[in-house]
């Protein structure tokens, strides 16, 4: 669905031993014809170590989330909304204030009897999705090559890190002058957002991969983009998923941005609307809903996360 502004196989591996000793003799030449997928299993040797080291996600940390860890993290949620259950009926805040949580619901039925809930919804996810998966992807492209080049890291990463310092609401103005008020500005904003957290995370990892996957792939006559795709990528995918997972929640952040200005749909103009229309209710459900939206993002790239590692540890 479409919106516009303007219309409404488990696989081997060596074990440790294996790999030492692969790695530290010359192939023969008939050893050669095997290279791919040798240098294929380093890689996944290579990608073990550094999960289990780097991030603490080896076998053990990329199990099932447990019942009781769901329920433990619910336990801050419950005590908040009995706080503010409490402090909406027990205490003399009016509601313009502090409206209770069932006028909040009940803002939300509202809306979604008008039709209107579930269309600014549709548009903020939409637009989110759209200006991550071109942000993230511009975001690695660039730290590969960062990553990868010296000469391309003392060239881009200063204008990048300048980049990196504007803030979201500076670049509102130049591209609404640019790009005109419909989508394209504010996909482009969260794209911008979204850019920026892949590209650290993935330019600093594939600076610190080990070395002697790096050199056990050359041994076996890997090139540039072999060696890339093969040994260090995969070491260095908990890095990439967890800048992902920044750039996910970066990308939430720079849509309220992208819809304050010049928007008629989505959570962020909600929130403009019911602030000048002193609707505090709506407030507190976009705030709520937002929280919601992003969180459950984050634990679906989570999901994909674990099952990598499950896979490749």
């Amino acid at each position: 669905m479409s919106f516009d502004e303007r219309g409404g196989a488990p696989v081997s591996r060596p074990s440790t031993t294996e790999g030492r000793e692969a790695a530290s003799r010359e192939p023969a030449d008939g050893e050669r014809a095997n290279a791919g997928r040798r240098v294929t299993l380093f890689g996944w040797a290579g990608f073990e170590g550094f999960s289990a080291a780097g991030t603490g996600l080896g076998r053990g940390g990329a199990g099932r989330v447990s019942v009781g860890t769901v329920l433990l993290g619910l336990v801050v949620p419950g005590v908040l909304l009995l706080v503010w259950l409490l402090a909406s009926e027990l205490t003399p805040i009016p509601d313009y204030l502090l409206p209770s949580p069932a006028q909040v619901v009940g803002a939300g039925v509202e809306l979604a009897n008008q039709g209107l809930l579930g269309t600014y919804i549709l548009i903020s996810l939409q637009r989110v999705l759209l200006g991550f998966a071109i942000g993230a992807s511009i975001g690695l492209a660039l730290g590969a090559v960062v990553g990868l080049s010296g000469v391309a890291d003392r060239m881009l990463a200063p204008t990048l890190g300048a980049i990196r310092a504007v803030p979201s609401l500076a670049w509102l103005p130049l591209l609404t002058v640019f790009l005109g008020i419909f989508e394209t500005p504010k996909i482009t904003l969260i794209a911008i957002g979204a850019a920026f957290p892949v590209y650290t995370t993935v330019s600093a990892a594939l600076r610190h991969v080990d070395p002697h996957l790096v050199e056990a792939g050359r041994a076996f006559g890997l090139g540039r983009l072999s060696l890339l795709t093969t040994v260090q990528l995969p070491a260095v995918v908990p890095s990439v998923i967890s800048g992902l997972r920044l750039a996910l929640a970066q990308a939430w952040l720079f849509l309220v941005a992208a819809e304050l200005l010049a928007s008629s749909m989505g959570l962020g103009f909600l929130l403009t609307d019911s602030a000048n229309n002193g609707r505090t209710d709506r407030i507190f459900l976009a705030i709520l809903l937002l929280a919601i939206l992003g969180k459950t993002s984050d634990a679906l790239v989570g999901l994909g996360e674990r099952a990598l590692l499950k896979r490749w540890s």
